[in-house]
């Protein structure tokens, strides 16, 4: 469920807040040795932030907690390199995210991500061909097909779970409000 707007501090709050979730969690995944010897393979659970964002602040604010989870991550991490991959494989997963969010319900927020990992790494690939200068890093696109789709799934469920979650507190909340209330 989409939640009302938020202005002001309040908003600039919950943004900064979802942006250091997502760079902690960035943070902490970079530092996992990835099993599978292809570049660019990893889960990106810091995408199951940007997943919650779409669905449930919107597009805006979305951009806002991608673009400065991915600078921030290349800052603190000391590859600058990373910024131009991220971004781009950032910029086409929110694309297919937006996209995707007007087709699917809060329900089927778990369908969103493995279709906008595949975007993300097709975004990444597009970066190496352009910084290379060769198509042949291509080549990967199968294994990124299918490592992104699976990644992709678990981030979406895990995106589910917490907006599920999210959404039974907060009607907890509203429960306990009303019936201080009446009283």
């Amino acid at each position: 469920m989409t939640q009302r707007p938020v202005k002001g501090a309040r908003r600039v709050t919950r943004l900064a807040l979802l942006t250091a979730i997502a760079l902690t969690i960035f943070m902490v995944e970079a530092q996992i040795p990835v099993a599978v010897p292809i570049p660019g393979v990893k889960l990106g659970l810091a995408n199951i932030v940007t997943v919650y964002t779409v669905f449930a602040l919107g597009a805006g604010d979305a951009l806002l907690v991608l673009v400065s989870r991915v600078f921030l991550g290349a800052v603190f991490s000391g590859q600058m390199m990373t910024l131009l991959y991220s971004l781009g494989g950032g910029l086409l997963c929110w694309l297919a995210m937006v996209g995707l969010r007007r087709l699917l319900t809060v329900k089927q927020l778990w369908l969103c991500s493995p279709l906008a990992a595949i975007c993300h790494n097709l975004g990444q690939l597009l970066v190496a061909a352009g910084v290379m200068k060769t198509w042949a890093v291509l080549a990967y696109l199968p294994y990124l097909v299918i490592a992104g789709a699976g990644a992709g799934l678990f981030t979406g469920l895990c995106a589910q779970f917490l907006m599920q979650r999210l959404d039974r507190l907060a009607s907890g909340r509203k429960e306990e409000n009303h019936g201080a209330k009446g009283h």
